[in-house]
């Protein structure tokens, strides 16, 4: 597994890469592997959050479970897919989401690396998965990893919007500082619960609202 990550994530998490844990990941991987078996996103894309979203830049957490596991789909962002692939449902209802929120366009790609860059952390509790099984590495050591993430972020940071989007997000709350960050909470944007209070949420404008309060640019969450 390629564990080239950028250096103020390197240095923030150094003690968890040299954990016990964190070298069975890749060793975990490389057997799967060995065995045929295909694992997403690609070597390559598995750190992307961190490569696209130095610690320094962080403004917003977006937090998902796990990669898409279609061919194609994964690239290290959760929500996201990569160029050519049709946006996921819940990924679409995001979309109508910021239409009715704050009139963006909904835009004929689901790649969401523009919002990466601005300083929207897109974080996936696992970080692969094995091609056509969700949440097959949910128990692998990714959610020890990413856990850990969550609290260097809150440590580390202020003033940062956490996005926890149903029932698994929103139990990452107890990671958070709530006395120096601002937590938005609603149901999953899946098309199972999306009408149950995630369309109206209106986090988008919530979250440029806040920021702007703290002095910091909002996003320009157009694609």
């Amino acid at each position: 597994m390629d564990i080239k990550i950028e250096k103020s994530w390197k240095e923030a998490l150094k003690l968890e890469f040299s954990t016990d844990y964190f070298q069975q990941i890749p060793a975990h991987i490389k057997t799967e592997k060995s065995q045929g078996k295909t694992i997403y996103p690609p070597g390559s894309l598995i750190f992307n959050a961190f490569n696209t979203t130095a610690l320094q830049k962080v403004k917003v957490v977006i937090l998902g479970q796990d990669p898409y596991h279609g061919r194609g789909q994964a690239h290290g962002l959760c929500f996201s897919v990569q160029n050519g692939v049709p946006p996921p449902p819940s990924l679409l209802n995001i979309f109508k989401e910021l239409q009715n929120d704050i009139g963006i366009t909904i835009p004929d790609h689901g790649n969401l690396t523009k919002w990466a860059e601005q300083g929207v952390f897109l974080l996936n509790a696992s970080l692969t998965v094995r091609a056509g099984e969700p949440m097959s590495h949910s128990k692998i050591g990714w959610s020890t990893f990413t856990d850990a993430v969550i609290k260097t972020i809150s440590s580390k940071k202020k003033n940062i919007v956490f996005l926890l989007w149903g029932k698994f997000a929103q139990e990452k709350r107890v990671l958070i500082d709530e006395s120096k960050h601002c937590i938005l909470r609603s149901v999953h944007p899946s098309p199972l619960s999306a009408y149950g209070g995630f369309f109206g949420c209106k986090h988008f404008s919530k979250t440029n609202e806040y920021l702007v309060s703290k002095g910091i640019d909002p996003i320009d969450w157009s694609l």
